[in-house]
């Protein structure tokens, strides 16, 4: 009975192998390549150094009337002023639909031009030319979930050193998507590879999400039985009648069974938790209700908060020395704010009250007091204001999967006793928060820490933590490298055999 539990371990692990490890060497590749060339993204900082200072004499339609030209009759989620090709324009958010709204004429956006997509373009970067080149729905560099509400795409490269291409949203005019020519190159070898995207569009476009998660899983499977396969072979007491611990004398076999034992529970560790990445079969979920925004806000946005007109609010921005490029509509414990944003990403808040005031945080019980309102009865456990990063509040690089995300401090975090044992984090620049329950931090667990090894005293010290990456994917990809060659000497010898 052991002998064939043994026989069918190491046949698993040889057809597993000769069928796994093309697709294991890709992804220790292109994991290297991600480390330093993200896949393209247009960060909040990169689209407010795009737009100009807002033209608060051009602003002539209040929200009221924004609001009318919807036509929608339920509040928005969410409000901002932005410009487009230099003109002001609302965005507002009605769940995963946004409606466009000419501050200046007052005209509902139903569809962009391909002409004012390029103006839109040629105002985001003023010194190039550009031309237009076509209008897409999705294609290699626009795969990404947060693009859906701005569908279709129109498409505009641009005449920079860098070889910009621009994606303008269909729905909002807005530059949504920049991605140059280094990162359209690198990305083909980089996450174009890692996420498995050719699989993305046509007829396996259903399927895209279950092939990564099922080939993940039967890496996992591979890697977790080569540790065993290679624990099996070797001679921890003695060793084999050539004078070593490995039974295999030379060739690939020998290097093959060497670096498995060598890297194999890394390689085992960055499969699974890739698998990790995709929340297979929603595993990290939350159970617990949706927060309810209004809840937090203490009620939906409506005009009868914001008395100060958008020109009055910009003036009193300009007159506290800040240059706000975009500007949101904000209600916190049912008072009305505008919240302005700079060409920097930096932001102030303003009551939009006749007696507005420009500050630049929100106080803690302030806070405090909206996010107990968004918990119900759920009671605050704990409370901190964090000062420094820490393992679940902690920022990357711009270019990484999260770095977009503006993670700011200070901030206030609040554990509450619920039974998905939430915590808070709020913002108080913007009055903003984010969610963090029992899930997510297992998540971040399996997944973010085991697959990118952000920890800060890693982040915090590099080199080391791209030697030791780099050193690792290195060894990954030798495993992979050597079971791809054994794969195909052990096929050329099926095949000569028949």
């Amino acid at each position: 009975m052991l002998l064939w539990l043994k026989r069918y371990l190491y046949l698993s692990h040889r057809w597993l192998g000769i069928v796994l490890c093309l697709f294991m060497a890709m992804w220790f590749v292109s994991g290297v390549v991600m480390m330093y060339i993200g896949y393209p993204k247009l960060t909040p900082q990169e689209k407010l150094s795009g737009l100009p200072d807002m033209a608060a004499e051009r602003c002539h339609i209040s929200l009221a009337q924004a609001l009318a030209a919807t036509g929608q009759a339920k509040s928005p989620d969410s409000v901002r002023l932005t410009s487009v090709a230099g003109a002001p324009r609302y965005i507002f958010a009605y769940g995963k639909k946004q409606i466009a709204v000419d501050a200046e004429t007052g005209n509902r956006i139903d569809r962009v031009t391909p002409a004012q997509a390029l103006a839109s373009a040629g105002s985001f970067l003023p010194t190039v030319n550009g031309h237009y080149l076509d209008s897409i729905n999705e294609d290699a560099w626009t795969h990404s979930k947060a693009l859906d509400e701005y569908r279709p795409l129109h498409r505009v490269q641009m005449d920079d050193e860098q070889g910009t291409l621009l994606y303008i949203s269909n729905t909002t005019g807005e530059v949504v998507r920049d991605a140059n020519h280094n990162e359209r190159i690198w990305n083909w070898l980089g996450a174009w590879i890692h996420w498995l995207y050719p699989f993305r569009g046509g007829a396996l476009d259903h399927y895209a999400a279950d092939i990564i998660i099922y080939t993940a899983l039967a890496g996992s499977i591979l890697s977790l039985l080569g540790i065993a396969v290679g624990l099996m072979r070797w001679r921890f007491k003695g060793y084999y009648k050539h004078g070593a611990k490995t039974p295999y004398r030379n060739g690939w076999m020998r290097w093959h069974h060497l670096l498995g034992l060598g890297f194999g529970v890394i390689a085992f560790t960055w499969i699974l938790s890739g698998l990790f990445s995709m929340n297979p079969w929603k595993i990290f979920d939350s159970t617990a209700a949706k927060p309810n925004l209004q809840a937090y806000m203490g009620g939906e946005i409506s005009p009868h908060y914001f008395s100060l007109s958008v020109p009055e609010a910009l003036a009193r921005f300009q007159e506290a020395g800040f240059h706000a490029r975009e500007i949101e509509w904000r209600i916190l414990n049912s008072q009305g704010y505008y919240i302005g944003f700079d060409g920097l990403g930096r932001s102030r808040i303003l009551t939009a009250q006749a007696d507005g005031r420009v500050f630049e945080k929100f106080a803690w019980p302030e806070l405090q007091n909206a996010a107990e309102r968004l918990m119900g009865q759920s009671k605050v456990a704990r409370q901190s204001v964090l000062s420094e990063y820490d393992f679940y509040y902690y920022s990357r690089a711009a270019h990484t999967m999260t770095g977009h995300i503006d993670k700011r401090l200070p901030i206030l975090r609040l554990e509450f006793a619920d039974p998905a044992s939430t915590w808070l984090h709020l913002d108080p620049y913007t009055g903003n928060f984010s969610k963090l329950d029992a899930g997510r931090r297992l998540s971040r667990w399996l997944f973010a820490f085991l697959h990118s090894w952000d920890w800060l005293p890693l982040l915090n010290n590099r080199p080391i933590w791209d030697i030791l990456l780099i050193a690792f994917s290195a060894g990954g990809l030798l495993i992979s490298a050597s079971g791809i060659v054994i794969g195909w000497q052990r096929v050329q010898r099926k095949l000569s055999t028949h």
